[in-house]
């Protein structure tokens, strides 16, 4: 009679990278549906922060919407009503209000 240990030793399991195949699939997959555009959106606000400059209307990412008043290297001030002025961080802006196309 046969035992199962005997079954299972005389099957030959595929080679590894084999195994490795779906796995390198589902991150290709993950990759360009996830990362990629991400990536893309973070450079694309990278050159919108980097060219932002007085007059310009945006929001943070705290949900204040203003107007640059001045931008300094780090830090931008940001007239949110009148009279009322907010320095912000660069990295605190989340988008234009109204980015032209």
């Amino acid at each position: 009679m046969l035992d199962l240990a005997t079954v299972l030793a005389a099957q030959q399991s595929p080679p590894l990278w084999l195994q490795l195949v779906p796995f390198a699939v589902i991150f290709a997959i993950f990759y360009f549906v996830a990362i990629a555009p991400m990536r893309r959106r973070q450079a694309e606000l990278q050159k919108t922060i980097a060219a932002l400059g007085k007059g310009d209307k945006l929001i943070t990412n705290g949900g204040l919407y203003g107007e640059v008043v001045t931008v300094d290297d780090q830090t931008i001030i940001l007239k949110v009503a009148e009279g009322v002025k907010v320095r912000i961080a660069r990295s605190a802006v989340a988008s234009l209000q109204n980015p032209e196309s």
